[in-house]
């Protein structure tokens, strides 16, 4: 626990911007999610290349 609050006050300026900003992240891990959910579609047998060509086609 102390490792953790230490972690924060480390990281304050960081921490307070997080809680009182307008910016969100929703997006981006939109589709950090569904690139997994692609990855798990071909369960893990794909390369980069057919990977890359799922995710531009499914857009």
């Amino acid at each position: 626990m102390t490792q953790f609050a230490d972690g924060l006050l480390h990281d304050f300026n960081a921490v307070t911007a997080g809680l009182f900003t307008s910016w969100s992240s929703g997006q981006v891990e939109g589709q950090v999610t569904r690139v997994r959910l692609l990855k798990r579609a071909d369960y893990g047998r794909a390369e980069l290349g057919l990977l890359r060509t799922h995710i531009l086609l499914r857009n």
